[in-house]
């Protein structure tokens, strides 16, 4: 019978205020499979998430800081990066141990992240399991008079089926939900008005997990032994804690009054900006009351990630990829926070995705390299999106050409050698072959290739894309 491996890990030391934590892990593309862990945790102060993360010493691996707000909490997250991630482990346990959640009117008190993944190989996708990939910030608030939806936004590597659900033991020690939020299993949170004798913070503890969208085969590749999954059964459960804080009534629920109101060039919800390797990406980000004074924007996104500040209401978060984040698909969430009397309020939590890679127009040419095109928003990931986003330069041919000077160049076609796609839609290829190839096209008419290319169907998970003669 094939056995789990259990990694248990307790960190003790001061009395930090904790306010939740994510943990994901993605393989990467090429053999062999580089597995990276990020770990993302909140506490009450940046000194103490080195200590909840590392004991207060940090240089190995290092710890980076992503946001905190005004002495209330911290974000830091690592980044683990194994190399050899053992023959003989296809599944992971990870379980952190710390002192005290922050205190919380439903009564949890030690937290517990435990995050489990299949390392043995897929069938449909010849590598082991990535996780679900997504984010929060440690502390969303709402008026306790005020209905709030919350979206979380979560996207899956490999193209599972991603759902949502509280945590049930043994995910946690005490696992009692909070009662004033609900979750579905489309990973939307709902609040709806309630009294003051609800207000006060909650600690959320959920999972976010991934199913495979058809039945599939796990292999050892140690042993041969392989299991069937289907598509009823988890691959991967990855912990999603955060505070939530029901504050006291606000005057007014509309927004631009109290609560901050997103203002264009702000993205919307769910929107996906490419950027290139090394290349800066700034997302510009506009709010608006009318009956109070915008604070501060709150964020939570990939490593390096900053925020500034040119005026009030008007935020610009910033970032730079490394060559490590090539293809990754990083998600990004951020609050606008405004002040009155006092009392504190929040815009609705809005996500974007940041997916990095050397975004390439295909024109061939033998003078010239292929252009590359600026950083855009492409539609949310609940429609079929294809991005252009490549790892390494991609190549490309020219039709062949006489060695006769002033020879008239032998006609087309012109062929995409290498083309790294990225694809997201519920559309099925057995069934919806013809839309989907409809898609794929317009979308690479979008990024730059001639109205005329012709796509042909290799096979259930490759196409064929040919240019015409220049």
């Amino acid at each position: 019978m094939l056995s789990s491996v259990l990694l248990l890990l307790l960190i003790s030391g001061a009395q930090a205020a904790y306010y939740g934590a994510i943990i994901t892990n993605y393989f990467g593309d090429v053999q062999p499979f580089v597995l990276t862990y990020h770990f993302k945790e909140s506490g009450s102060s940046c000194q103490e998430v080195d200590i909840l993360q590392c004991g207060g010493n940090c240089n190995t691996p290092p710890v980076y800081a992503i946001d905190e707000s005004r002495n209330e909490w911290c974000q830091k997250t690592r980044v683990d990066i194994y190399y050899r991630y053992g023959p003989n482990k296809f599944t992971y346990q990870h379980s952190v141990g710390s002192s005290s959640w922050i205190e919380n009117r439903n009564g949890i008190v030690t937290p517990l992240l435990r995050i489990s993944n299949d390392f043995r190989t897929r069938s449909d996708i010849n590598k082991p399991n990535s996780t679900p990939q997504t984010t929060i910030i440690p502390l969303v608030r709402v008026p306790s008079n005020c209905q709030r939806n919350i979206n979380l936004l979560v996207s899956d590597p490999d193209g599972d089926d991603i759902r949502c659900r509280y945590a049930a033991y043994p995910e946690c020690n005490t696992c009692t939900p909070p009662s004033v939020l609900s979750v579905s299993s489309s990973c939307s949170l709902s609040f709806s008005p309630t009294n003051s004798s609800d207000e006060g913070p909650y600690a959320v503890q959920m999972r976010v997990e991934d199913f495979p969208r058809q039945t599939i085969t796990l292999t050892d590749g140690n042993t041969g032994v392989q299991e069937v999954k289907t598509s009823s059964i988890a691959i991967g459960s990855i912990p999603f804690q955060f505070v939530f804080r029901v504050d006291p009534a606000a005057p007014s629920c509309t927004e631009g009054e109290y609560l901050p109101r997103f203002l264009p060039p702000t993205p919307e919800h769910g929107a996906q900006i490419l950027t290139n390797n090394n290349q800066a990406l700034e997302i510009s980000v506009r709010a608006e009351v009318t009956q109070a004074e915008t604070t501060e924007l709150l964020f939570s996104g990939p490593p390096g990630s900053a925020k500034s500040s040119s005026g009030s209401g008007n935020f610009t978060l910033t970032w730079t990829p490394s060559a490590r984040d090539a293809g990754l698909n990083y998600p990004l969430c951020f609050v606008v926070q405004a002040n009155s009397s006092g009392s504190v309020y929040q815009s609705d939590l809005r996500c974007v995705f940041v997916t990095t890679g050397n975004t390439t127009v295909f024109r061939p040419s033998t003078t010239t390299p292929p252009q590359t095109t600026p950083p855009q928003t492409t539609p949310p990931l609940t429609t079929t999106m294809l991005t252009t986003t490549t790892n390494q330069p991609t190549t490309t041919t020219t039709p062949p050409r006489s060695s006769t000077p002033n020879a008239t160049p032998v006609p087309g076609p012109n062929y995409v050698l290498a083309l790294d796609a990225m694809i997201s839609t519920t559309l099925l290829m057995e069934t919806d072959s013809a839309t989907i190839m409809n898609l794929i096209k317009e979308e690479l008419k979008r990024q730059g290739l001639p109205s005329d290319i012709t796509l042909k169907l290799l096979s259930s998970r490759l196409v064929g894309v040919t240019t015409p003669a220049p």
